[in-house]
């Protein structure tokens, strides 16, 4: 059967289609930045900026960081519905998208309902719908529905800042849910459309410091009373109370150690464990407290430590709820006026969750009714982590590729320089052995005319052997050839430095020589022996 919208609901659809893009922006910077309870305070921010650029009058800073916005106040007498958003997220560094600065990451959602609610006020603040509004709407962006860090709100419970760890809780305490009649709390999980609810557990709180004695923990360990000991002992001891719990009740109690000493060689003097005790009703959470209080006083007893316990209240049991018509009603416009096929679910009113909400303690003082829908199918989420996957590897690939390509660039830059100093240097030593070789061919050409006139000098030498002047001509000749060779030798040491030792010795040889050969000459002079000589 086609679903016949009126033109008011139309309007709605259509102005929430229109104002798509805006609301998923939304929704994925709330995602970006999750903040941790009663510490909302950009999220806060963001939600209320947004509500004043609708011109609606708002109220912050409620329960810490509570924001709530009016619509059509004038018309509270009839009615005030109350369209709840959740701000806070929960503490988990290692997930993907953890805001590192808050550790937080909204697994539960909380991004999605806040989406929900600046959609709804996109459409309802429209001139055309706001005037069909018989009742006064309020967008209640609500802090510290994930009970988590139990210290930091016992911190702000001794400053008198709240009184109860849960943010619904401390808004009713302070009467900011008051001027409502009945509330739409809407969530994410794995079914396309649910209405109605099942029953959730209530919880109560607990810190528990155990004090021991340091001492030296090699040395002197008889000398310390060791709080960890009292710890594990009293963790044994809960552990030993499970079978005294009956199935019906659901109980529920998950200790963490949330300090466990200070250095390892000493003997822990204090350690804390934070734990919630949860059950379906109010009678197995007093009895399950009871037993866990017992339970951690035991392990103090064992080794004479002491046990101090400071309990707060938690959430009230979620009531379950079978949804009226108007509500299927509602998620039949949904359902139908996607792009996609829908279903609609029923919850099992006899079905139970051993988790908690405050909207359980909302829902003893109004109605309240809570809608679930679904962010993606199975295969879709199966599907967009694969693709993640490869990215989170392409990524890093790229990464690696960049470092690459800037140390070959480093290596370029370096090559060049170093280049640019060789091609320097060579041309510098071009030069200067260009020089070199021009005095070289200088010395060549005297050799050459020294050689002739030696040639001449011998062959004189051959005609008249015992002239001791010619004798000593041709020796002189051959000793400034020498000369000419020393010179030559001391151009080849500019450039390697290798024959001018071998110079010199020749030259003091032949210096020696020629003595020796000019005693000896008119004795027996031969033209034979001056050229060998």
């Amino acid at each position: 059967m086609a679903l016949i919208l009126d033109k008011t609901e139309q309007k709605i659809v259509d102005i929430i289609d229109a104002h798509r893009d805006e609301i998923i922006a939304f929704a994925k910077d709330i995602y970006t930045h999750a903040e941790l309870g009663y510490k909302e305070y950009r999220t806060a921010e963001k939600f209320a900026s947004f509500m004043k650029n609708l011109g609606l009058e708002t109220t912050e800073g409620l329960a810490v960081t509570g924001v709530k916005a009016y619509l059509n106040e004038e018309e509270k007498k009839n009615v005030s519905l109350a369209l709840i958003g959740e701000l806070d997220a929960l503490r988990i560094p290692e997930h993907k998208y953890a805001n590192p600065e808050t550790q937080g990451a909204h697994c539960c959602g909380h991004h999605a309902q806040l989406a929900g609610v600046i959609g709804a006020a996109l459409a309802l603040t429209n001139e055309d719908v706001k005037k069909e509004l018989d009742g006064q709407v309020v967008f209640f962006a609500v802090p510290a529905e994930e009970y988590g860090e139990i210290e930091f709100k016992n911190s702000l419970t001794a400053q008198g800042k709240i009184k109860y760890g849960g943010g619904k809780c401390e808004l009713i305490r302070i009467g900011a849910f008051d001027d409502i009649d009945l509330d739409i709390v809407h969530h994410t999980g794995d079914k396309d459309i649910s209405v109605g609810s099942h029953s959730n557990n209530g919880f109560v709180s607990k810190v528990i410091r155990y004090k021991g004695l340091a001492a030296h923990a090699a040395g002197t360990p008889h000398l310390g009373v060791n709080a960890l000991n009292a710890a594990s002992l009293g963790l044994s001891a809960l552990a030993y109370q499970r079978e005294t719990f009956r199935d019906d009740d659901h109980v529920r109690i998950h200790p963490i150690i949330t300090k466990g000493g200070n250095l390892v060689n000493v003997v822990p003097d204090e350690v804390v464990i934070e734990t919630l005790v949860r059950a379906a009703n109010k009678d197995a959470i007093a009895d399950a407290a009871a037993k866990t209080d017992r339970a951690f006083k035991a392990g103090a007893i064992a080794v004479g430590a002491t046990c101090e316990i400071t309990t707060m209240p938690g959430y009230l049991p979620a009531l379950s709820e079978k949804a009226d018509e108007s509500v299927l009603a509602a998620a039949e416009i949904a359902a139908q006026t996607s792009e996609k096929d829908y279903q609609i679910v029923q919850e099992d009113t006899h079905a139970y969750s051993g988790g908690s909400t405050d909207v359980g303690d909302a829902s003893y003082v109004m109605p309240t009714a809570q809608l679930t829908t679904a962010t993606a199918n199975r295969d879709a989420l199966t599907g967009y982590s694969d693709m993640v996957n490869t990215l989170s590897t392409t990524h890093t690939a790229l990464q690696n590729a960049t470092v690459l390509l800037n140390a070959r660039k480093d290596a370029e830059s370096s090559l060049n320089s170093s280049t640019e100093e060789l091609r320097k240097t060579l041309q510098s030593t071009i030069s200067s052995l260009n020089d070199q070789l021009t005095k070289a061919q200088t010395m060549l050409t005297q050799l050459n005319d020294q050689r002739g006139k030696l040639q001449t000098m011998l062959e004189n030498l051959e005609e008249n052997p015992v002239d001791p002047s010619l004798a000593d001509m041709a020796v002189q000749l051959l000793l400034s050839g020498s000369e000419a060779q020393l010179q030559l030798g001391e151009f080849q040491l500019e450039s390697g430095r290798t024959q001018l030792e071998p110079g010199k010795t020749q030259l003091d040889a032949a210096q020696e020589e020629y003595d020796t050969a000019r005693e000896e000459a008119p004795k027996s002079a031969h033209p034979g022996q001056l050229l060998n000589m």
